[in-house]
């Protein structure tokens, strides 16, 4: 399994992220237009506390050895969504 993970902010930005969080996976840079949140159907209108703007929406995608989207999750809790793909994907 290969997890990557892709935001808006840059590469600077995404080192201190991994070392503050000790993540184990590969961040990827997708500055403005966003174009692959964009292809994913990932980068749209949201809402936060009243106010609209747009931005990048938490999607996790599992994509299949050759390219296909396997199944996408577009209702993503940080805290659950590990455990949520491996017991969809029968490894848990």
């Amino acid at each position: 399994i290969v997890v990557l993970g892709i935001s808006k902010d840059g590469a600077t930005s995404h080192g201190k992220f991994i070392a503050k969080y000790d993540l184990p996976f590969t961040l990827l840079t997708d500055p403005e237009p966003c174009a692959v949140a964009t292809a994913y159907d990932s980068y749209g209108l949201k809402k936060f506390m009243g106010k609209e703007y747009m931005g990048m929406m938490r999607h996790t995608f599992v994509v299949d050895p050759e390219g296909r989207i396997e199944k996408a999750y577009t209702k993503v809790k940080a805290e659950t969504m590990a455990d949520e793909i491996l017991a969809d994907l029968g490894l848990s």
